[in-house]
């Protein structure tokens, strides 16, 4: 694999600056997930979703040219503050991971030009997109952190 490629999936597993969705979400207990504590704008789980739906927005806006976006801004976030039940908060963490080793297959495969850009998008490039959807979840999880920090459960490990 050539080194780009190789930093850009050291890029997105982010393990190297800082926790990563694993991490930041390890033991968190189920009835913290939709608590949102004074000064934090969101819940551990709007967070989650958040970031679920972006990324999978990001991953298939990079490989699938009928793809359609999301509405901005509000269908980007879940309607609910709480996950609706265990079963919907692991769904979600799943497909994260999911979208996430989807998004590294396509910067590891030697047929995508990390380059050029992407036929139906404005300039758009898959090395472009990989960054951003590193960026955005590097945010995100950092929220999370935080998120744990005020509600009293945080221990890095």
């Amino acid at each position: 694999m050539d080194p780009l490629r190789h930093q850009l999936v050291e890029l997105l597993k982010s393990k190297n600056a800082h926790v990563d969705l694993d991490g930041a979400i390890k033991g968190l207990p189920a009835k913290l997930r939709g608590i949102k504590p004074k000064g934090a704008p969101h819940t551990a789980w709007e967070l989650v979703e958040h970031i679920r739906i972006a990324q999978h927005d990001i991953v298939e806006f990079s490989r699938n040219p009928k793809h359609v976006s999301p509405p901005w801004p509000d269908g980007y976030w879940p309607k609910s503050p709480g996950p609706p039940s265990a079963a919907a908060w692991n769904k979600s963490v799943r497909q994260i991971r999911t979208d996430l080793e989807a998004m590294q297959k396509l910067v590891t495969s030697e047929r995508s030009d990390l380059m050029r850009p992407i036929p139906h998008g404005d300039g758009q490039t898959l090395l472009r997109e990989a960054l951003l959807l590193a960026d955005h979840n590097a945010y995100h999880v950092g929220q999370l952190v935080l998120l744990r920090q005020l509600l009293g459960d945080w221990s890095p490990s």
